[in-house]
């Protein structure tokens, strides 16, 4: 198969698809063609450059790449579809930042931070809009749920890592004390693989000890 014909229908699978599509989908799907992992991600690299002064884009993100609207576009789509952004309580978008940047973490941790409790309902949309999972249970009484963000989330956010989010600073004002509860009093930057090891071991306990 020649080049031009694999970059056209690697196009017609990431413009089709309603969700991203991984290399490694991909690549499973030439596997009887027996095409390498360079060549599709030349194909992708081409088509990127294909669009890149285009209406649309594509756009990698945390599970692979996606086409969508290109940012100087947005405006004017948005106006061709005048539906109204949902609006979050800053409240909500507390408690997400919490999560996002001191995950594994438990609603009891977030309330010490806030100084007021979560609302289930905050934690109830969260988990439905998929941008947080339970990652486990904390060994201690009551077993509280251990909340971590999602590959969901930072595909709606047009993230590939969590590294390229700003300082916590950025999003909530914390107080010095507050700083110092969370560990963030020296630096408020995401430490991903600290981060990811840490989760590593939750899910690790729990696959053998929940059931």
């Amino acid at each position: 198969m020649e080049k031009n014909e694999i970059k056209k229908i690697i196009e017609a699978l990431l413009f089709s698809s309603s969700s991203p599509i991984s290399l490694k989908e991909i690549r499973n799907f030439f596997e009887e063609e027996n095409i390498s992992i360079k060549i599709i991600e030349e194909s992708i690299n081409e088509i990127q450059d294909k669009y890149i002064n285009s209406g649309v884009m594509l756009k990698k993100v945390s599970t692979g790449f996606r086409f969508q609207v290109s940012e100087d576009c947005n405006e004017w789509v948005s106006k061709f579809y005048p539906e109204k952004p949902q609006k979050y309580s800053r409240a909500l978008m507390e408690t997400l930042a919490l999560i996002i940047y001191k995950q594994p973490i438990t609603r009891t941790e977030i309330e010490s931070v806030r100084g007021v409790s979560v609302s289930s309902n905050i934690i109830k949309t969260l988990l439905e809009r998929e941008w947080i999972k339970i990652l486990g249970y904390k060994d201690v009484p009551g077993k509280p749920a251990i909340f971590g963000t999602t590959k969901e989330f930072l595909n709606s956010h047009n993230l590939v890592s969590l590294s390229q989010l700003p300082k916590l600073d950025d999003i909530i004002e914390l107080t010095e004390q507050e700083k110092r509860q969370l560990g963030l009093l020296e630096t408020t930057e995401i430490d991903e693989k600290s981060t990811n090891a840490e989760t590593d071991k939750i899910e690790e306990y729990n696959q053998e000890n929940i059931h």
